[in-house]
């Protein structure tokens, strides 16, 4: 049998749009998330609402894991089987082993990958394969691919409103006196994954009401920069999601807004209520 060329492969922090799910050649590994002794592989055993349900339940607060490189070898031996080769972007190296457990599997396996750190999440990543999906279609080679997308990283902007409190301050994010001054103040954290891949605090909204009106000045910041087109991902809260892209179009017309959920792994340390806005700068 004739093998196809060229696999796309990303992890499960992504967004994986429609368009993605439908791509005969696009491959998404998932991440394990872990309730004490249980584990549960991300999107398959547990979808971010089921996960949402446990964290209000459960007795520990959940942790996550990317796949040993054992087990992305075992996933590269049965892509291989029907491709030559893959491009694989993963999340950024700052805030996961992902990328290093891929890249010592495709090593265990012999199946030629050319990796890219996406320096984000979410959209991070979906812009990253979109863009080399588009580039491969037009005739580009993989090191054409590569060259580009190295380059794309830095570009992604986002701002990312945290949505509960406590969810920071089980995981360990959060100390004790901050989660109480926080509660106690209404602040609505807001932080950006930075250029390099790391993931920093920003700015402490009062209210609700002021945090989402800073997202949506900084959307229409950039539409004046001259960006047609964001990405709205959600924790759990389409209507909410829908409200804040509507009064998005309100202020800025003539963007257009595209809502989508984040991952069962971002859910873990994002919380139910988190609301982000992404854009590649031109």
């Amino acid at each position: 049998m004739t093998k196809k060329p060229l696999a796309w492969i990303v992890d499960s922090t992504a967004y994986v749009s429609p368009e993605l799910q439908k791509h005969p050649d696009f491959f998404s590994v998932p991440l394990n998330i872990h309730f004490g002794e249980k584990q549960y592989i991300d999107g398959v055993d547990l979808t971010p609402e089921q996960l949402y349900e446990k964290i209000k339940t459960a007795d520990e607060f959940p942790k996550t894991s990317q796949p040993s490189a054992g087990e992305f070898a075992e996933r590269f031996k049965v892509i291989a089987e029907d491709y030559d080769e893959a491009i694989a972007v993963h999340v950024s190296a700052k805030m996961s082993g992902t990328l290093a457990s891929s890249t010592g599997g495709a090593e265990i396996s012999g199946f030629p990958v050319t990796f890219i750190d996406s320096l984000s999440l979410s959209y991070g990543l979906t812009g990253l394969i979109e863009r080399g999906m588009e580039m491969y279609e037009n005739g580009a080679t993989v090191p054409e691919i590569k060259k580009e997308l190295d380059k794309m990283p830095g570009k992604c902007i986002n701002y990312i409103l945290i949505g509960k409190l406590d969810q920071l301050y089980k995981g360990g994010r959060m100390s004790a006196a901050q989660f109480y001054l926080g509660s106690l103040l209404n602040v609505k954290p807001i932080v950006q994954i930075s250029k390099e891949g790391e993931l920093q605090a920003i700015e402490k909204v009062r209210s609700e009401k002021r945090a989402l009106q800073y997202l949506i000045n900084k959307v229409s910041e950039a539409h004046l920069s001259g960006i047609k087109k964001i990405h709205l991902m959600q924790g759990n809260i389409p209507d909410q999601a829908e409200n804040l892209k509507k009064m998005i179009i309100e202020q800025v017309p003539a963007m257009e807004v595209e809502i989508g959920d984040i991952s069962s792994v971002l859910a873990v340390h994002a919380g139910e209520g988190t609301l982000a806005v992404l854009w590649f700068e031109e």
